[in-house]
């Protein structure tokens, strides 16, 4: 697997893409994407988590739209359809071919929005092991190893309900809109 070249196959579809050999790394460049005070969300994503993305947003100077915080279901649904308005929007994919194609499955669909449409920016850390040789490889990876993971973290009973929304962005026509952080380690499902 040549990064270089992954990375080269990214920017020519238009992606802001950048390696970072380690998670720590790869946290502090995605600081580096978002202005202290400007307005964050995110979809369920264990990569920001891992990583410690999302505790040092959480701690830092920044407007947090969190779904989390909502004490109902119906101010949730509100919560997920305001990070639409967010200055940056974090994020993973599921898989990222080595031509670079991006993949994910979402189960609501607000993150597959959010990437596709609203934020000003997208900002997404991709572990080396999303990384598949060619794009026919993406939704399988996605459907046999991400979303059985999902599936379990979430205590559905079926990974077909995680299942609900497909996405393969192949460009962005919004050049650097989206900034895809690879990962030189494991890095979520």
């Amino acid at each position: 697997m040549d990064i270089e070249k992954i990375i080269e196959n990214l920017k020519k579809r238009g992606f802001e893409a950048v390696f970072a050999a380690t998670k720590a790394d790869a946290v502090e460049k995605a600081l580096s994407f978002i202005p202290e005070g400007s307005s964050v969300s995110w979809g369920g994503s264990v990569s920001i988590e891992e990583s410690g993305l999302l505790a040092r947003i959480k701690a830092g100077n920044y407007i947090k739209i969190d779904r989390d915080e909502a004490k109902s279901p119906e101010e949730r649904f509100e919560i997920m359809r305001k990070a639409l308005t967010a200055d940056t929007f974090l994020t993973s994919f599921n898989a990222v071919s080595e031509d670079g194609v991006l993949f994910n499955i979402d189960g609501n669909g607000n993150r597959v929005a959010a990437i596709t449409f609203g934020p000003k920016s997208v900002v997404a850390l991709v572990g080396i092991n999303k990384i598949v040789p060619a794009e026919s490889d993406l939704e399988t990876r996605a459907l046999k190893i991400a979303a059985p993971l999902n599936a379990k973290r979430l205590k559905l009973s079926d990974e077909k309900d995680i299942c609900a929304v497909f996405e393969k962005v192949r460009i962005c026509k919004n050049k650097g809109r989206i900034k895809i952080i690879l990962v030189g380690e494991n890095l979520g499902y």
